[in-house]
């Protein structure tokens, strides 16, 4: 029994390396910040329902015809609802990942043994249990306060829009996987990361000299600064993990879930002496705890780097070398916790409890589960979080992901941009709007526009685990012409005459991605990614447009209407 909080712990560490709500948590919808953005009114009267392809958007508002204006005003607030929820949904998402950490981070070696000490020393300051527990809840109070400050303080120096900007490019994420290897090592026992000590002495002094508020305030404080070299690196990874959401808040959502989880147990320890008690002592098992972050972190910083690749099309770390470092990870993690690895600031293990050989089975098991990947096996439990399978070198199952289907006859042997951009395995795309409707036209069929991203990680969930379903493949190789827009690729630069003043996105359209961004924005008063429109060949949308939806039934029904909208009407919006 005094082991559980170990028991717990590890399974917490786990829940945040994997899909789900955890440092890694994934966006209910990858985003770009309407903070800063915008938006322009679309469709006027000189609108002309007779163009049937956009040549060029750098007047967008030229786009819509007169009638479809009220059509898209509606659909525009429909939008503005889903994503309103969604945003939401990323709030509740981020506020989760925080308790987790806070959880995690109160479990670490800098934190659990001071709750002894840091309860008796307020309590007997107080004089009474009464005025302990008061004492109690100001603390907590005050930890809560001062994580929350910093979440905000995060947003207000960089912006929400900014970050999200950052959280898309290769720098950002080549620097963060730095940052978490550091991180990494850190937990290692390579070195530990503190603060100054000038500056940590000096919040000393005023915990002791204050009295009042501002002495446990600045208690709370000092804790706060003590413990960094266990709580820095499990900070940093959720701030830009909140951060990169878009949403203004999720900073100090994120630190809220955080410090509501660190100040609980102090709280509760003062309220309730039976559970101080019942906590395990301190011990080896904190380090063995701290270690395994470490992998976790490790394992963790490859996304990020794997995201710096795509972006940068290097196209070196494919989904292989991935799979393949993160098996060795988790097998060196199992043969730790077994206690056939000693760090120098480990303790002997002279026998294997009964939590270690389970999670440490669990850690083996999870990289053979790994290992059917490395021969294209979808490995659906890290989907959004692998590279996209178009970059396996090697597939030895074929079915639904094999080869496209021969039914688009004519469809181009090579695709604009198709030396740089790669379609989803087993299937035909396009990546240029003009290039794809001329041949919508041609076909007669109606279009997927998939607004997608390459550091978008929704977007490869779908792909990954959706498109694979044979109806949802069916529908779009067969019933389709698949048109995917890239809203971060910053590589392809535009042609002269395509680049305009984005009055959305406050700057030139200058590239691919911008021009893309631009175009979802204003002809579809969107912004989040991906963003599926099912069009006819004007552009406008046959049904609403959808984001992620990670049930393939729901998908392909929604696939579905719009193909029917298209036979049963003939031309949409008519």
């Amino acid at each position: 029994m005094k082991r559980i909080p170990f028991v717990l712990a590890l399974l917490l560490m786990f829940t945040v390396a994997l899909p789900g709500s955890g440092f890694a948590a994934l966006q209910q919808a990858d985003s770009v910040s309407t903070d800063d953005l915008v938006f322009t009114e679309v469709g006027s009267s000189a609108d002309s329902a007779a163009n049937d392809i956009v040549k060029d958007t750098a007047k967008q508002d030229t786009v819509l015809k007169d009638t479809a204006a009220v059509t898209m005003t509606s659909s525009a607030g429909a939008v503005g609802l889903s994503s309103g929820e969604a945003e939401d949904q990323t709030l509740w998402d981020t506020f989760i990942a925080g308790l987790l950490g806070g959880f995690i981070a109160f479990l670490m070696p800098c934190i659990f043994p001071m709750v002894p000490l840091t309860i008796s020393y307020f309590t007997k300051k107080a004089g009474s249990r009464q005025k302990g527990i008061g004492h109690a809840l100001i603390y907590g109070a005050s930890i809560i306060v001062i994580y929350v400050a910093f979440g905000l303080l995060i947003t207000v120096l960089f912006g929400s829009a900014k970050l999200n900007e950052l959280s898309a490019s290769g720098w950002f994420n080549f620097a963060f996987f730095l940052l978490l290897v550091v991180f990494a090592m850190s937990f290692f026992g390579a070195f530990e990361i503190t603060l100054p000590s000038s500056f940590v002495n000096k919040i000393d002094q005023k915990a002791d000299t204050s009295k009042g508020l501002g002495g446990l305030f600045f208690m709370a404080a000092s804790l706060a600064l003590v413990s960094f070299s266990c709580t820095g690196p499990i900070i940093g990874t959720l701030l830009v993990q909140a951060s990169s959401k878009g949403d203004i808040l999720a900073p100090a959502i994120g630190m809220f879930g955080f410090a509501l989880a660190l100040a609980l147990p102090f709280t509760l320890s003062a309220i309730f002496p039976g559970f101080l008690s019942a906590m395990p002592k301190s011990g080896g098992w904190l380090n063995s705890l701290k270690v395994c972050l470490g992998f976790l972190e490790l394992a963790l910083a490859l996304k990020f780097l794997s995201a710096a690749d795509l972006v940068w099309h290097w196209e070196w770390f494919d989904r292989e070398i991935f799979l393949s470092l993160w098996i060795v990870i988790f097998v060196l993690m199992g043969v730790y916790i077994l206690g056939k690895i000693k760090f120098s600031h480990d303790s002997d293990v002279p026998y294997v409890s009964v939590p270690r050989l389970f999670f440490a089975m669990f850690s083996l098991a999870f990289a053979i589960y790994l290992i059917p990947g490395l021969w294209g096996a979808p490995v659906n439990i890290l989907s959004g979080i692998a590279p996209p399978m178009n970059t396996q070198d090697f597939i030895l199952t074929a079915g639904n992901s094999a080869a496209p289907s021969g039914a688009d006859d004519g469809f181009p042997a090579a695709v604009k941009y198709n030396e740089t951009l790669k379609p989803p395995v087993g299937f035909n795309a396009f990546f240029d709007l003009d290039e794809g409707m001329a041949y919508a036209k041609k076909v007669n069929k109606p279009v997927l526009i998939d607004f997608t991203g390459h550091a978008c990680v929704n977007c490869r969930k779908m792909e990954d685990k959706v498109w694979i379903d044979p109806e949802v493949g069916r529908l779009i190789r067969e019933e389709y012409v698949l048109i995917q827009l890239y809203v971060d690729e910053r590589n392809i630069k535009m042609p002269k005459e395509k680049v305009h003043y984005s009055e959305v996105l406050r700057t030139n359209t200058d590239d691919l991605g911008r021009w893309n961004g631009d175009f979802q924005a204003t002809k579809y008063i969107a912004n989040s990614q991906p963003f599926y429109v099912l069009t006819g060949q004007d552009l406008n949308p046959m049904v609403k447009p959808q984001g992620a939806v990670f049930d393939a039934k729901e998908y392909a029904a929604y696939l579905q209407s719009g193909l029917d909208k298209f036979k049963n009407v003939g031309k949409p919006n008519e």
